[in-house]
């Protein structure tokens, strides 16, 4: 403003400089917007405070609050009589919040490696995540555990788990099965009864300080429920003997593996169930697939002699024959069609007793080529061949057995004898039991029964009765198996010897194998004998297989208090025994 101006009065706002050149409505505007945004955030407030208040709880719960899982315990697994197989002990998984352990000592972070048995490098590659929670090592032993915490190494913290324990270690790998390190169950019984062993986890909230320690708990959610324990029908004696007998042929006969099973005639209870080679569920660091098959269910294979039983069974049912019918197997070879059959020896006429005693392969055919094909795969059926063993067990096969509308003649002759058929040695065992059990057959079990299942009859208690006595004179001096005679027991049974099948042609390679009962006057034990690719100059299976049943049902017949049903002490073996057709 100039001195001129100043001396007229004229205002000091009436300055052009100072003169306002915008319209007056924007400062309202301005001003309105100001106001609305005010008003807007006292809303937002509001609506949060008053309204949204269980969003704002969680969103604060979620940097204090945590959620802790509760392990239930898994249910042991016990043989009939009590003995635990399988239970859980209390470990700890070792687990860190990287960032938190970043400036521990080098000192302190060597003796961790050491304790959880891994390099620097490993440790440090797992520290190194970018992740903000990380496992350092599952199932680690309380011992160890507590060692670890006195390191006192901020961000290492433990959490309270389960491992599997098998006081039977490799004797019951195959029947019990493991767990994997999320305690669930991957093989046999673990896996079987997966439901019922697991039980069901529980949970409680509580809150935990920026270090991550508890400092209260706020409630329990759910509570854990224990698994429930589970009582097999396996005796441990038993399974113990039988597979301290195996091994010992196995390793006699230097054979690639080897099976057997032993089943209660009265219950249909598995009693015991072995495998070799076997593996130690304890430490699995070196297991194979050739370790964890479980042979006597999943492995099948042409059972050869053992098969004869059967066709000459329905025969006498049908009463087209009698235990003392003559069959001419002379010369010991039968030509049908183009393919011609034989026995490993002549024999002339035998009786339909003789053809099982010497395990006559051209007697069995003449038999079976009286049945229409229909009526031998129904009777092979019936007794469960073809189809899969309702066990409740992982990994039980059902075998091959072609429709009956497809066979020829001479694959009607060849399965008479166990040829062109494959079978799993329980399902073996267990078509055994109509001869055990007077005709009928009853369901196999896993699990202890109280009360013994109503059975399905195949064949007549009196075709039972004969069929148990000729299979008796299979274990005499005159027949295949002498040397399953057991000293004080009437025992009776079937040997077999059959070549493999490798990308469906024979090889010479031989499966050793022999299902017998015990004692015959009053049947209590099946026990059915495989031994694969005996190759110590042995192969029959009354030498590899028959020994093994021998040794089973002696040492089990004692375990169990059975009676001796034979005054006969002295095992007679001859030089030549008889060897039954392959």
């Amino acid at each position: 403003m100039t001195r001129a101006a100043a001396a007229k009065g004229v205002p000091f706002s009436a300055s052009p400089v100072l003169a306002v050149k915008l319209p007056t409505w924007r400062s309202r505007v301005v001003l309105f917007g100001l106001f609305a945004a005010f008003a807007a955030l006292a809303g937002r407030a509001l609506y949060l405070q008053g309204m949204s208040t269980e969003f704002l709880q969680k969103q604060g719960e979620s940097r204090y609050a945590r959620t802790l899982e509760l392990p239930a315990t898994r249910g042991k697994i016990t043989d009939r009589n009590g003995l635990v197989l399988a239970s859980s002990i209390p470990v700890k998984a070792i687990w860190a919040i990287p960032e938190d352990v970043q400036d521990a000592p080098k000192d302190k972070l060597h003796q961790l490696a050491q304790l959880l048995e891994m390099s620097d490098a490993e440790l440090n590659k797992k520290l190194n995540s970018d992740r903000s929670f990380v496992y350092l090592k599952r199932q680690v032993e309380q011992e160890t555990a507590d060692k670890i915490a006195k390191l006192g190494i901020a961000g290492i913290e433990a959490r309270k788990e389960y491992k599997r324990f098998y006081p039977e270690g490799e004797v019951m790998a195959h029947v019990v099965g493991f767990t994997n390190v999320e305690d669930a169950g991957q093989e046999g019984m673990e896996l079987a009864y997966q439901k019922n062993l697991a039980g069901t986890t529980g949970s409680r909230r509580v809150i935990k300080d920026r270090l991550g320690h508890i400092v209260e708990d706020i409630e329990a959610i759910r509570e854990p429920h224990d698994g429930k324990d589970l009582t097999l029908s396996i005796d441990s004696k038993i399974q113990y003997i039988a597979f301290s007998q195996l091994k010992e042929a196995v390793e006699k006969n230097n054979a690639k593996a080897g099976g057997a099973v032993v089943l209660d005639a009265k219950t249909g209870e598995v009693l015991a169930l072995v495998n070799l080679p076997t593996y130690n569920p304890n430490n699995r660091a070196a297991l194979t697939g050739a370790q964890l098959r479980n042979r006597v269910l999943t492995d099948t294979f042409e059972p050869g002699s053992v098969m004869k039983p059967f066709p000459v069974a329905q025969a006498l049912e049908t009463h087209r024959v009698t235990p003392s019918t003559p069959i001419q197997t002379s010369p010991g070879r039968l030509t049908i069609g183009t393919a011609t059959i034989g026995d490993a020896h002549p024999h002339g006429i035998l009786t339909v007793s003789q053809v099982i005693q010497k395990s006559s392969n051209v007697g069995t055919a003449k038999l079976a080529l009286q049945m229409p094909p229909q009526e031998m795969w129904e009777l092979y059926t019936s007794v469960g061949f073809g189809q899969q063993p309702k066990l409740g067990f992982p990994g039980a096969v059902a075998g091959r057995m072609r429709p009956y509308k497809n066979w020829r003649p001479i694959e009607q002759a060849t399965m008479s004898y166990g040829h062109g058929i494959s079978v799993s040695l329980i399902q073996m065992a267990h078509a055994y039991t109509v001869f055990a059990r007077d005709g009928d057959i009853i369901p196999l079990s896993f699990q202890k029964v109280d009360t013994p299942p109503a059975g399905q009859r195949v064949f007549s208690e009196k075709t039972a009765r004969e069929m148990r006595a000729m299979l008796e004179t299979v274990v005499s001096p005159e027949g295949t198996a002498p040397k399953a005679q057991v000293a004080g027991y009437r025992v009776g049974g079937k040997t077999a010897t059959a070549y493999k099948l490798e990308h469906g042609k024979y090889v010479k390679k031989y499966v050793g194998s022999f299902v017998g009962i015990a004692p015959m006057s009053n049947p209590r034990l099946i026990i059915a004998v495989m031994i694969d690719e005996p190759s110590n100059g042995l192969h029959y299976g009354g030498d590899v297989a028959a020994p093994v049943f021998a040794g089973i049902a002696s040492n089990a017949l004692r375990s169990m208090n059975v009676a001796p049903d034979s005054t006969v002490t002295d095992i007679i073996i001859p030089a030549d025994a008889v060897k039954e057709s392959l």
